[in-house]
């Protein structure tokens, strides 16, 4: 089943919503390492609006009615995208939503964009086979205090999207 939503940037008007929505999608993730002390659960709103407001900071949130029930983040650096903070609402996950998040945010990366970067807990089963569905592979793993990441990447193939609307991915290693 899969839940179609409106996707658009997040504005500063959007914060205080957005920040109840991470709160949430995130204390399954808190539970999973037992630290409820994670950045998307520590994060002001002060702090969320002054990230809204960073350039080379692209936030999309996706709206069922009214309702801001997903949202994604990504930084750029150069021709590199790195991608956080995927976020559902509960009672909404596993329905499509980070995938069609996942998906919307390729056209907003610069056209020189090569390659993407998502990070997620090494324990994470669902967000790793999500992010490997869709052409991102395991690089490397760091641990930052007692979270251990898990690092994926996938390489962009000059920016043209197929008919499914998904990147294609070539490795430039061979």
């Amino acid at each position: 089943m899969s839940t179609e939503v409106s996707i658009r940037p997040v504005t500063a008007e959007d914060a205080g919503e957005l920040l109840t929505l991470r709160r949430a999608a995130f204390v399954t993730e808190a539970q999973v390492y037992g630290d409820p002390s994670i950045p998307p659960l520590t994060q002001t709103l002060a702090e969320l609006r002054a990230d809204l407001a960073t350039d080379g900071v692209i936030t999309l949130g996706g709206w069922a009615g009214h309702r801001l029930v997903g949202s994604i983040r990504v930084l750029l650096e150069g021709q590199k995208a790195t991608l956080g903070r995927l976020a559902v609402a509960p009672d909404l996950q596993g329905q499509g939503i980070g995938t069609q998040l996942l998906l919307a945010i390729l056209p907003y990366l610069p056209e020189d964009t090569s390659e993407v970067w998502v990070f997620t807990g090494r324990d994470s089963v669902h967000n790793l086979a999500l992010y490997e569905k869709h052409g991102y592979t395991h690089q490397h793993d760091q641990t930052a205090g007692d979270l251990t990441y898990a690092y994926l990447r996938k390489f962009l193939g000059g920016g043209d999207l197929d008919l499914d609307g998904v990147v294609g991915a070539t490795d430039p290693t061979g």
